[in-house]
């Protein structure tokens, strides 16, 4: 390519240009310049989950001589809508992470995901975590991380003020209540990109009607949005809301900034409930803090059906490649170096990650508690943003975030959920 650069005139390089050189580039052939085989990964991963990435694609790079992967993070807020632009575009990376479930689906069913049945040994991973990347039986993508929402506290502050681990509502609110008296945030939460306080309102659901309701109403089996259960998961986040549980102007704050986390860091704040994606945060920005942290499951509710090992669980990051890959079999290789059994025990151990890799299991203090509680759940929920088709996800997100505001009432709340689940999913 170059020898024949070298040859052209410079009108005819001008006219090259002109005519949008751009398509003789990688994104367009999946070949540099010089002739390597280029891939391009998109992902949010910061710190030590990002290094891992880097250390499987150093060594990929030179067992496979003239491939080049393009690795590239992007925010996690801004991360969803710039990949749909880019699917929608015709323009996506040849690889992509996502969490399964019903945003997965949203692309297979653009006809935008390979199908890798047959390049995926389905028996290296968690039963739980492979089924949530599952569409008709066919594979599309793998899973890395398997995840659960805990309530992550301060163990010098719960000392300090004889506080323990609240097993169930009426234990919390005590605690909150100490918290509150010696001007500490009892919660500290990040709203604005509506997906934390999500977890609250799952957790209450799960909490109050056991697991089964959303199934229900999801499939329209039984019960649907606006069951009395959702209802008073409503009423049970607006009542933390008004005992001023959670920090001023949550809605507002987005959790990449990690202005929630310096609350935890600091010493502001005692509680958080968020996934284990947390611990990495931690190792990245603030690793003094791990000795500090405790976690507990969500509390149980009077009169509720739900325990606590129930709970709720997430895929990610799940590797997919897109339909149009110009490698898509390197591609392939890839995504199933990045989540060998060796590997992902390097992963666990590294990141403070939990695996969706059968037999990889992390030996650190902070970790091997939170793997026990995965292993011993009798269910996992999971996040209904990431099992609900999109735009009835973005409503749930957004009813919910209404609900942390006192802009909406739970009843009201409930009631548009189900006019949208009725339009969009009883076809």
């Amino acid at each position: 390519m170059r020898k024949f650069l070298a040859t052209l005139t410079a009108a005819s390089m001008i006219m090259l240009a002109a005519c949008g050189g751009e398509g003789t580039g990688s994104k367009a052939t999946g070949k540099s310049g010089s002739g390597e085989k280029v891939i391009e990964v998109w992902h949010i991963e910061p710190g030590e989950r990002e290094k891992y990435f880097e250390n499987v694609i150093a060594q990929f790079e030179q067992d496979h001589p003239g491939t080049k992967v393009k690795l590239n993070r992007i925010p996690n807020d801004a991360y969803k809508q710039k990949l749909s632009v880019a699917m929608s575009g015709g323009n996506p990376p040849d690889i992509f992470q996502s969490w399964g479930g019903g945003w997965l689906k949203n692309f297979v069913d653009q006809g935008k995901v390979l199908d890798i049945t047959d390049q995926v040994d389905q028996d290296l991973y968690l039963e739980n975590a492979i089924a949530n990347t599952k569409y008709d039986e066919k594979v599309y993508g793998v899973p890395l991380g398997i995840s659960t929402d805990v309530m992550f506290y301060n163990k010098e502050i719960f000392a300090k003020y004889k506080l323990k681990e609240p097993k169930t509502y009426e234990e919390f609110v005590q605690v909150i209540e100490t918290l509150k008296e010696n001007k500490i945030i009892p919660i500290a939460l990040t709203n604005k990109t509506k997906w934390p306080g999500s977890y609250f309102f799952m957790n209450f659901v799960s909490r109050i009607a056991g697991p089964e309701l959303f199934e229900s109403a999801f499939k329209r089996t039984g019960s649907g949005f606006d069951d009395p259960a959702f209802i008073k998961a409503g009423e049970y986040i607006q009542d933390l809301v008004k005992m001023d549980a959670f920090n001023p102007g949550a809605n507002g704050i987005p959790v990449d900034e990690g202005r929630g986390r310096q609350l935890l860091y600091t010493g502001e704040a005692a509680m958080m409930d968020m996934t284990t994606s947390f611990i990495n945060n931690i190792r990245a920005e603030n690793p003094d803090f791990e000795k500090k942290l405790g976690f507990f499951p969500f509390p149980t509710v009077p009169d509720g059906k739900g325990i606590q090992t129930e709970i709720g669980a997430a895929t990610g990051p799940v590797f997919s490649v897109s339909k149009s890959a110009k490698e898509p079999d390197l591609a392939a290789q890839l995504i199933n170096e990045l989540t060998t059994k060796e590997n992902a025990q390097i992963y666990t151990e590294k990141t403070g990650s939990l695996t969706a890799i059968k037999g990889a299991i992390p030996t650190d203090g902070t970790m091997n508690p939170l793997y026990e509680l995965i292993q011993n759940a009798t269910f996992m929920q999971m996040p209904y943003d990431q099992t609900l088709p999109p735009e009835l996800a973005e409503l749930h997100k957004d009813t919910t975030q209404a609900l942390f505001g006192l802009t909406m009432t739970p009843k009201e709340a409930g009631k548009k959920m189900e006019a949208k689940a009725k339009e969009m999913l009883d076809k």
